[in-house]
């Protein structure tokens, strides 16, 4: 049988606050790891307002972060990045906070470049299967279907 460590408070305290200190996280996070350290729920409200009083923990901050990895990184569009926001419980308020993170140049800059890049990517010769797989791509990773149907238009004639 596999025996897991058992934390005092203050050790839970010091390892939470290196594992927010490594990368931005969300309360759903901390809450997730309190629990693994089966810290009771009296304990885990104190560490994760110890947190936030001492700047460890910022949904704002996590949100905005969050935003800029995954448009620059990942090329996620806005739809996807709400989504995902929302399932780690990220107010609206913050959402829409860290969405202006993404200038609108850069963000049709960046779809566009996505959208061509995987339509010279897919090999094709069924204009339908190849619209269809160039839309199922784009939707999927979060742009507006607007901007989605628009462009595969374009690109495949």
């Amino acid at each position: 049988m596999i025996s897991q460590k058992t934390y005092t408070v203050d050790e839970a305290k010091r390892a939470i606050e290196r594992y927010c200190v490594y990368q931005e996280r969300c309360h759903k996070e901390i809450e997730k790891k309190l629990i693994a350290y089966k810290m009771i729920p009296e304990v885990r409200d104190h560490i994760i307002v110890h947190l936030i009083e001492h700047n460890f923990l910022n949904e704002e901050r996590f949100a905005k972060s969050f935003t800029r990895g995954k448009f620059n990184i990942k090329k996620w569009g806005k739809q996807r990045i709400t989504r995902e926001l929302k399932f780690r419980e990220i107010s609206d308020y913050n959402i829409k906070s860290a969405l202006k993170e993404i200038s609108n140049e850069d963000y049709l800059f960046t779809f566009n470049e996505l959208a061509e890049k995987k339509f010279v990517s897919i090999n094709e010769s069924n204009h339908f299967k190849k619209k269809r797989k160039l839309s199922d791509y784009l939707l999927y990773r979060g742009w507006e279907s607007h901007l989605v149907y628009e462009k595969v238009n374009e690109l495949v004639k």
